[in-house]
Parts: structure tokens; C-alpha cells; sequence
């Protein structure tokens, strides 16, 4: 089922080497490809997407996302070349804007949407052995890129994308686009338009630009805790990190990310709230966070899970990444979603993430 992937290691993992049954039981439960999100701990993407080659014979596999600024041009474009001859053109490379307030803390220049769109073309210059003299752009300056002339790599670029301007570069200039999770109906109908409009203004197939649902699975077969600390904790964490632009995307009340910010115990909390905050801490957080906020999400049954997952498409995503889950709690929604699957709707996709 090549339109369904998910997230190695979701949440806050205790070992990378979970990643390895993960893998082995995504791929043998049907799932297209597997997203490796990278976390400055013990999730450093390079080596999590080999180990996950390693394992595996048909999974997709795709940086969701790492960052272009933390490592030299030349050592991204080269662990993507390797990544794309070790699984035999399974790879893609993801890559995203990161977050402002983590950067400015380790002194990491902050990312622009000229900076990936300059990177991007860099890449693909490389890969296809162009040597780059004297490049002086958004992205950097260097007085010679190279890989080897002899290269003709065709490595599909995927972004994660948020507001207008990065949707926008995701349809002109990428292969396939990462939204965000909890977005509503009508964000994720707006994006997927907004990002195919893009593509046919720069001159491209609309439907060249591989559009993915980030949709977020709690079903009612996990534990309370769990499922409480992968609604309420995730969507509390992402208010931490970028509230102002999760409430601006999908039209809801600012001042309740106002209410939310002035709570004094998420106030002074230190850390992630999904990963930090106890089951009794997540419950009062819980009081602070509307239900619709909550809404854009598939709970309930698998078969309420699975129609929640089915209906993504509808609403304009190519493929859909259940999220928030490894793939063993994700097995009933799985097989539930086969059952009722079209045959035939999604033949033409393959496992590679990136590719249309």
C-alpha cells in the first residue's frame, strides 16, 4: 500500500534500535515507506535511514525532515547518493525550515525560503555532476561543489511545508510535500491547492508534486495515557514550538493560544510537553486545548480510524502518513483500511515518497 507510510521511532523513543523491528513489521504490514523525523539526541537521520535500508527489501525511506543548514552541502548530496544506490532508488530526501527559537539557542543561522530553494537546485546539480564554481547564494557561498562528473542521479527532493511561501516552493521546486499534522478539512484542501497551483505556474504537471497527509492515529484499542499523550501532549508541544502558526493556518481563536500561554504551569514547563508532562499534568493541559483543535485526527475504531484515513484523500492528499504511532499499534487501523481500500485508486504510486 505504497499511499500509506509512517514515522520510525514516534514519540520519544527510548533506543534507535527500535527502529529495526519497526521497519521489518511496517513493510511486512503493507506500509509504502517509513518517515524518519530527526531529533538532536537519538534520532540523527543518516544513520537511522541506513540502518532502515539495512532491514528492509521494498519500504520507502525519507528524511521527514532533517535540516540543510546543519550539515555542508557536499556531505547532504553524498549521503543522498548513497542512500539512493544502497536501496536501489527507494530514497528521498526530505528536508523542512526547522524551528527559530531551537536554532537561535545553537546559534544555527535560521532557515528562509530562499535558502531551500537555492539548496534544492543545489543538489540536483550535484547529483547529476555538475561541478558548482564560485556559488554565491541564499544558501551559502562556496568556491567549488562536487560530487563526480559521472553522476546522473535522479533523487526526488520532498519538503515540509506550513504557510503560503513554503507551499508555494514545494510545488515550483520539490518532488513531494510534507503538511503538518492537525490540520483541518479545509488547511489541508487549501494546501494541496495551494501547492499544485504553484507547480502548474512554474510550468509543471500539478499532479508531479506528490502531496502527503501528516494524519495523526489514536484509535480507542491504546491505553488512556497513550492516547493522552499522543493528542493532547503532541498538539500542546507544537503550540510551544510554533502556536502562532498552527492557530494562523487553520483560522482558529488566537486567544486561546493566548489562554494556553498563560497558564502558569505550562508557563514555567521545561521541555516538550509530550515527552516531559505526566498523564495528571496532560489532563490539566487537556482543559486548555478546545476539542475541534483536537478534531483533525483519526480515534475511534480501526473502522472509524480507517474511513478517517480513506477520507484524506478526498480531501486532496496523494498519500497519507498515519502518524504518532510505531507500526504494531497502528495494525488494526492497517487492516481495517485493506478491507475497504479502492482497488486500483492508488496503483500508480510508488514506494519512494518523493516520487509522483
Amino acid at each position: 500500500m505504497n499511499e500509506l507510510g509512517f514515522y520510525g521511532l514516534a514519540g520519544a523513543p527510548r533506543s534507535p534500535a527500535d527502529l529495526l523491528t519497526e521497519c521489518r513489521a511496517g513493510e511486512e504490514l503493507g506500509f509504502g515507506s517509513v518517515f524518519l523525523s530527526e531529533r538532536f539526541n537519538i534520532k540523527e537521520a543518516v544513520t537511522l535511514s541506513g540502518a532502515a535500508a539495512a532491514v528492509t527489501q521494498s519500504l520507502g525511506i525519507t528524511t521527514g525532515v532533517t535540516n540543510h543548514n546543519t550539515r555542508h552541502p557536499i556531505v547532504t548530496a553524498s549521503y543522498a547518493t548513497t542512500m539512493h544506490r544502497l536501496t536501489g532508488g527507494r530514497f528521498a530526501l526530505g528536508l523542512g525550515r526547522g524551528m527559530d527559537r531551537m536554532f537561535d539557542a545553537f546559534g544555527i543561522p535560521r532557515i528562509t525560503t530562499a535558502q531551500m530553494e537555492d539548496f534544492a537546485g543545489l543538489m540536483r546539480r550535484l547529483w547529476h555532476g555538475e561541478v558548482v564554481m564560485g556559488h554565491d547564494g541564499p544558501a551559502g557561498k562556496w568556491p567549488v561543489l562536487a560530487l563526480d562528473p559521472e553522476f546522473r542521479e535522479d533523487i526526488p527532493l520532498l519538503m515540509s511545508a506550513f504557510g503560503p511561501q513554503s507551499l508555494r516552493l514545494a510545488g515550483r521546486a520539490f518532488d513531494a510535500v510534507l503538511l503538518h499534522t492537525f490540520f483541518t478539512d479545509a488547511t489541508l484542501q487549501r494546501c494541496a491547492q495551494t501547492v499544485r497551483s504553484s507547480a502548474e505556474q512554474a510550468g509543471r504537471d500539478p499532479a508531479a508534486v506528490r502531496v502527503w497527509s501528516c494524519f495523526a492515529v489514536v484509535g480507542d484499542w491504546l491505553p488512556h495515557d497513550l492516547r493522552l499523550k499522543k493528542t493532547v501532549g503532541r498538539m500542546a508541544t507544537y503550540l510551544q514550538a510554533y502556536g502562532d502558526l498552527m492557530v494562523r493556518t487553520n483560522d482558529w481563536d488566537p486567544t486561546v493560544l493566548e489562554r494556553f500561554r498563560a497558564d502558569p504551569f505550562v508557563a514555567g514547563f521545561r521541555g516538550a510537553l509530550d515527552q516531559k508532562a505526566t498523564t495528571e499534568e496532560l489532563e490539566h493541559v487537556a482543559t486548555l486545548i478546545p476539542a475541534e483543535w483536537l478534531a483533525p485526527a483519526a480515534t475511534g475504531s480501526p473502522d472509524e480510524c480507517a474511513a478517517a484515513v480513506l477520507h484524506q484523500f478526498d480531501l486532496g492528499a496523494d498519500s497519507v502518513i498515519l502518524h504518532g504511532a510505531s507500526p504494531t499499534e497502528l495494525a488494526p487501523v492497517v487492516e481495517a483500511y485493506r478491507r475497504i481500500r479502492p482497488t486500483g485508486r492508488f496503483d500508480h504510486l510508488t514506494a519512494n515518497p518523493g516520487r509522483p
